[in-house]
């Protein structure tokens, strides 16, 4: 027989092991049967003995920055983390020390007041005891939010909160181009890292503690509209023992002075470049680019932003120069027929050339005799319309370009836009948009930012770019007074719900419940 397979009795008898399969033994503190285990104990007593989360705090501390609303995460970093979320469930996880000396299983949140500054954190772990024997415990850890004001917000009630500034200016007469940089600002939220926004006389002015996120809005303004940038730093203090430096930083953001519906003379060199263009031509568009459409012929071209900045050109005519016609005759000129006018360039078939004679508003009746023009308004125009455009015949226009040019290449008026009235649009606009800073007061910089406004409702690419909101304090058109079809309009579709916090009392708890109503019999 095998030594290891025999047990020895006190009297010293060999006999043979008896295999019990269910073998159990009292627990030596208890008494209760169990299975054997090295500790002899069974799950009770254990507990009562040892304690495998002794080594786990459970109470820990969580500091939050009211201003940013921001966790501090050790040593310095400061993360944003929202109530009951896997970033907050992992910062508090962070805080607790003891936990690698047990195996972590589960972790969740118990439920606390919002406004009780309590966060608890209900936690399952594995420990090993005595004997290799693996114990489960369930235990809860109480966190404490304190209130401390992150770096970021201190220097910022210090009022030396900036490192970085990025200034942004238009020095032009017409405003559309800056109005439409500050929706795509807001609709791609680029102003997240914003310590600041001042408006200032031309631009606004954007303040940042760090220096990449500063660089990253400067390089997301270039991208967006044509413009050049200009870059300074200023020294503010300097460690002689640790040779440390510290700067202030400042970039000037100057944005192309050229926006929607400004006409503008080229040069002739810039006009063979661009595929023989006239003289006088309109900005169609300002996007990355700046687009560029002839009246006269109706081609269109492309100016990047380097190409405009080599040799820069400013608007020799301006929206606020507009002047009103009156449509009195209207001959569209087929498109076989539009080959054969001058230019290379690329031909715009959204537009339809026309020849047109047009009659001044306030001379109606007096004078007799209309003006002649061609327009690329064709396809909006009739007899009977009233239409913008620039008088350049009689305009006075100090302009190096435009005085180089013969009386024959500049035409007698320059169509720019349809008009429409005023009241009727103002009436049936049932959208606003958001601000990053507070609108202007002066009349014209209303009358520029309606003029905008005019632009998102007449062109869909345009406003497919903005984030357009629903304005509640309209109503909207009924039966008895439905809207008018000839104005253009943007749909509900294409419109944003604008969320607000406030709600009334009822929603908040506060007013008493109605009182269900009694069974009919």
């Amino acid at each position: 027989m095998d030594h290891e397979s025999a047990d020895v009795s006190p009297l010293g008898d060999s006999r043979s092991q008896i295999n019990v399969p269910n073998a159990v033994i009292l627990c030596c503190e208890c008494a209760v049967p169990i299975q054997p285990n090295p500790a002899n104990m069974c799950v009770t007593c254990l507990r009562n003995h040892v304690d495998i989360t002794e080594n786990i705090p459970k109470q820990a501390v969580l500091h939050f920055c009211r201003n940013c609303e921001r966790y501090l995460q050790p040593p310095t970093e400061w993360i944003q983390a929202s109530l009951e979320s896997r970033e907050l469930l992992a910062l508090c996880l962070k805080k607790l020390k003891g936990l690698k000396e047990v195996k972590l299983v589960d972790a969740g949140f118990i439920w606390t007041e919002q406004h009780s500054k309590r966060i608890k954190v209900k936690l399952t772990v594995h420990g090993e005891i005595v004997g290799g024997t693996v114990l489960q415990q369930i235990f809860v850890v109480e966190f404490t939010v304190q209130n401390q004001m992150c770096t970021d917000c201190h220097r910022t009630e210090a009022k030396d909160f900036w490192r970085c500034l990025v200034q942004v200016r238009q020095r032009a007469e017409n405003k559309k181009t800056f109005y439409y940089l500050e929706q795509l600002i807001l609709k791609h939220k680029a102003h997240e890292h914003t310590l600041g926004i001042k408006p200032e006389h031309g631009g606004l002015d954007f303040y940042y503690a760090n220096e990449n996120h500063a660089r990253r809005m400067v390089d997301f303004l270039l991208t967006q509209v044509p413009g050049k940038v200009t870059t300074s730093k200023r020294l503010i203090s300097h460690d002689i023992h640790s040779n440390n430096y510290n700067y202030k930083y400042s970039w000037s953001v100057e944005l192309a002075p050229v926006s929607k519906d400004s006409a503008v003379c080229l040069s002739k060199k810039l006009r063979h470049q661009l595929g023989n263009l006239s003289p006088i031509c309109l900005v169609n568009r300002v996007s990355s680019s700046i687009h560029l459409i002839d009246p006269l012929t109706a081609q269109i071209a492309e100016l990047t932003s380097q190409v405009y900045f080599r040799a820069p050109f400013e608007a020799v005519c301006n929206p606020k120069q507009l002047v009103e016609y009156i449509v009195m005759d209207v001959e569209v000129i087929m498109e076989k027929d539009r080959k054969t006018y001058p230019g290379q360039g690329q031909l715009s078939f959204k537009h339809a050339l026309c020849d047109i004679w047009v009659m001044r508003s306030s001379q109606l009746g007096i004078n007799d005799s209309p003006i002649h023009t061609r327009s690329h308004l064709g396809h909006l125009l009739k007899v009977g319309d009233s239409v913008m455009g620039y008088n350049t015949g009689e305009a006075n226009i100090n302009d190096p370009e435009f005085e180089k040019l013969p009386a024959d290449l500049v035409p007698d008026v320059v169509l720019v836009r349809k008009h429409y009235d005023r009241q009727t649009r103002l009436s049936q606009r049932l959208w606003k948009l958001k601000h990053l800073a507070a609108e202007a007061t002066d009349e014209r910089s209303k009358h520029d930012y309606h003029e905008f406004l005019d632009d998102l409702e007449e062109n869909v690419d345009m406003r497919g770019q903005v984030n357009i909101y629903r304005d509640t304090n309209k109503t909207l058109p009924s039966e008895s007074q439905p809207a008018s079809e000839d104005v253009p309009q943007i749909t509900l579709e294409e419109m944003l719900e604008d969320m607000t916090l406030e709600c009334a009392d009822d929603e908040m708890g506060d007013a008493e419940p109605e009182p269900e109503p009694e069974p009919e019999l």
